[in-house]
């Protein structure tokens, strides 16, 4: 036995290969034929091969296991909330918002049937609720100190955002004067400040637990196009930031002032303030975008309230959606050369037609000072201030 034999043998037996021969004279002869030292080392190479086959596929079995455990563990037990970065593109326009614990919501599909009035008991008494059973907030209808034993304890931050552009910046100090008074008052609050000049923010002293923040914007010549730029804002807003800092988020104009306790009786889902101008006529009069070639037209027929833009709110994660459905509406009508009729409220009311609010604010939570008290609201806690809209826009 040569050296390649040795090296070839198993227990000093060399690799053979048995072959059958014809008998000579019946029967058959066994003959042994060595095999050659090359097919030797090209069996010894093919079965090296199939170990390091068998090898990997059972490191990629066992990386496949570990990896489904994982994901079995992350999806079921690890609490988060991830709300996905969005930009104003069309490749993005049927990403899903990943929140944990969401439900899919379906819009409304029967938008025409009878008007809800706010009025209709009496000239005096306000409708409490709507056809699709959201309550509707005011005066009388909650008991604020029951409340602040229910939604303490859960040691929520409320959001709240405003825009102050241009010459709408002095409005800031009169606004967060009187919602340090008003707002949310014992509850974390933290205020988002959005602005093309930073250094016209005001330094108001704050209470323990709330905090502000200011975010650059850019600068805008037309006023039209700050109101259509809202929306993106907020949506961004909340992915890349607010959704891991409250629970709930306001979106308000800064022109506005706070006159009397606003608080957890608003916290909803998804909630809407009915408009001052509007609460009390027919909905054949409702400013809506009456054009078919708008993501906002509403047809005859169609609305239940008309709600203001002035103020929206809720969780933040539906928020997001609200906001990132009424932007989408705003780039369709850019797209087709048409803005609507008021701009981001006209968008805005659509949107509540097809996705009902939660809970609905009364007029006391959106109320226009150049107006008399009516009887039907027995106070006024969120009010517009007298100003010269041309002189602001200009």
């Amino acid at each position: 036995m040569g050296p390649l034999d040795k090296e070839l043998s198993f227990a000093g037996v060399p690799w053979t290969l048995e072959t059958q021969t014809q008998p000579e004279r019946g029967g058959l002869i066994r003959q042994v034929t060595p095999i050659s030292a090359d097919a030797e080392a090209q069996m010894l190479r093919s079965a090296m091969r199939c170990h390091r086959l068998g090898l990997g596929l059972g490191l990629c079995l066992l990386a496949g296991t570990i990896f489904c455990a994982l994901w079995v563990y992350v999806e079921n037990w690890l609490p988060f909330s991830y709300v996905p970065y969005y930009l104003p593109c069309p490749e993005i326009f049927n990403m899903k918002l990943q929140y944990k614990e969401e439900k899919p919501f379906q819009p409304v599909a029967q938008s025409q049937y009878p008007q809800p009035k706010l009025l209709e008991k009496s000239p005096t008494e306000l409708l409490t609720l709507t056809p699709w059973l959201a309550p509707i907030v005011s005066e009388g209808t909650f008991d604020p100190e029951l409340l602040r034993h229910m939604y303490q304890p859960l040691n929520l931050t409320i959001g709240l955002t405003v825009f102050a552009v241009g010459r709408y910046t002095c409005f800031l100090q009169h606004f967060l004067e009187s919602a340090e008074q008003f707002f949310m008052h014992g509850y974390r609050v933290h205020y988002y400040i959005f602005t093309d000049d930073p250094a016209a923010v005001p330094r108001v002293p704050l209470g323990a637990g709330r905090h502000l923040s200011v975010i650059p914007i850019q600068k805008h010549a037309r006023w039209e196009e700050i109101s259509t730029r809202r929306m993106e804002t907020i949506s961004q807003h909340i992915a890349r930031r607010a959704h891991r800092e409250v629970d709930y988020l306001f979106c308000l104009d800064v022109d506005m002032v706070f006159r009397n306790p606003w608080g957890p009786e608003t916290l909803g889902d998804l909630v809407a303030a009915i408009h001052p101008g509007y609460y009390a006529v027919s909905r054949r009069h409702f400013p809506y975008e009456r054009r078919p070639v708008s993501a906002a037209f509403v047809a005859d027929g169609e609305g239940d309230f008309y709600y203001g833009g002035a103020v929206f709110g809720g969780r933040v994660a539906r928020v997001y959606e609200f906001a990132r459905g009424c932007h989408m509406g705003i780039l369709a009508d850019k797209a087709n050369g048409i803005m609507a009729a008021w701009q981001e409220e006209s968008h805005l009311n659509r949107r509540f037609i097809s996705h009902k609010p939660s809970k609905v604010l009364s007029p006391e939570y959106l109320w226009d000072d150049k107006k008399p008290q009516p009887p039907s609201l027995k106070l006024i806690r969120f009010s517009t201030l007298d100003k010269d809209s041309d002189w602001l826009r200009s």
